[in-house]
């Protein structure tokens, strides 16, 4: 007798009573209901569906495998192959009159841009196993279809399906606070799929006021080596922040004083720092609005207005050539030998979205660009 698994189908969701082969002793059923869809979208983010199904009645064959009453179409030909293996059981031939009822939906999701597919994680089935079994079908199913790479995102609370997700051989691609995103590549060949997020960006912030002083900070945690450097407040841009308000807010919140971006002044490009990532950081030049420290007492130890020529005479920064050279820099701008960087709003057909793009305009009315 041939032996299916069953759960408790009064809890199980639509898409996990999908998921399920029916088989009440030797007693048949009359008919196989199917259905196979996935609703796909022009737009990436949007994968809501309920999918497009078709009814058949499907025999066995003398492989086992339930065959069409009626004849197929070329679209019912193709979700048939993709199928296929699903009217299985326990891979045990059956006769031609045994029947039974089953529903198969494939994992909502919409197609992306680039031929591949964004599954919904919204729409996942609530139970593990029913899971397994719709990805392995959905997997046969876009390969059918002739998709290519597959984004398959499970949040945090759903952490539970990682290993039967890794078990059919997706990988992982980045995680983040709420989620971990999982990858397959469906053609042969190298993988084509954007990798994980490369760089990291920080800013710096020279902050230089009427009297020549230089706003500085200690901070809290430091290797011991950099024990008394007093160094220009850094940090790291926000997700969706322009680099020029990045370095704002990070002076507001290490030392309390308000700016006001004038340029950027250089930017260092450097590789396999912090989880073999590689690093841009950005050296601001900005105008003080307020002169009141308020040190941030999470990340700082102190913060004062430092002198230029004291601040340039540091140990710390006359032996280290690229602290030096920023600060040769920004000693060149203020006295108008160089000119930095200004973002200026542009939008790009290819994607239509407004962005920043830094460059320097001289022109003759702007007293700010002009070398001596």
């Amino acid at each position: 007798m041939t032996q299916l698994k069953f759960f408790d189908f009064k809890s199980a969701s639509l898409s996990e009573k999908a998921a399920l082969m029916g088989r009440a002793g030797s007693s048949p059923f009359s008919s196989l209901g199917h259905s196979v869809g996935v609703r796909f979208s022009q737009e990436f983010s949007s994968c809501r569906g309920s999918g497009v199904f078709t009814k058949a009645s499907y025999s066995s064959s003398s492989n086992g495998t339930y065959m069409s009453k009626r004849a197929l179409s070329s679209v019912d030909k193709e979700k048939f192959a993709a199928e296929n293996y699903f009217y299985q059981i326990n891979g045990t031939s059956v006769s031609s009159s045994s029947l039974f009822s089953r529903n198969v939906k494939a994992l909502d999701a919409c197609d992306d841009e680039y031929g591949g597919v964004v599954v919904d994680p919204d729409r996942l089935p609530v139970n593990p196993d029913a899971f397994a079994s719709i990805l392995r079908f959905s997997l046969s199913h876009w390969k059918m279809k002739g998709k290519k790479g597959i984004w398959l995102k499970l949040p945090l609370e759903r952490s539970e399906l990682v290993p039967f997700a890794v078990k059919e051989g997706f990988q992982y691609h980045h995680a983040e606070r709420g989620y971990v995103m999982l990858t397959y590549w469906i053609p042969e060949g190298p993988c084509m799929l954007p990798t994980n997020a490369t760089h990291q960006v920080g800013v710096g912030g020279f902050v230089i006021n009427d009297k020549n002083e230089v706003l500085v900070v200690q901070e809290k945690f430091y290797a011991p080596s950099f024990a008394d450097l007093w160094k220009i407040p850094t940090g790291f841009i926000l997700e969706s922040e322009e680099i020029y308000s990045g370095a704002v807010r990070e002076v507001k919140e290490e030392t309390g004083v308000d700016t006001e971006f004038v340029e950027v002044i250089a930017f260092r490009h450097a590789h396999n720092l912090a989880f073999d990532k590689s690093d841009l950081f950005f050296v601001c030049m900005l105008k003080p609005l307020s002169a009141q420290i308020k040190v941030d007492d999470l990340e700082i130890q102190a913060a004062k207005w430092m002198p230029l020529v004291e601040f340039v005479a540091q140990p710390l920064i006359q032996e280290d050539g690229m602290f030096k050279k920023i600060i040769d820099i920004c000693i060149a701008r203020l006295g108008k030998h160089y000119c930095g960087l200004l973002p200026h709003q542009v939008v790009s057909k290819f994607d239509g979205r407004p962005s920043c793009l830094y460059y320097n305009v001289i022109d003759d009315q702007d007293v700010n660009c002009k070398g001596n």
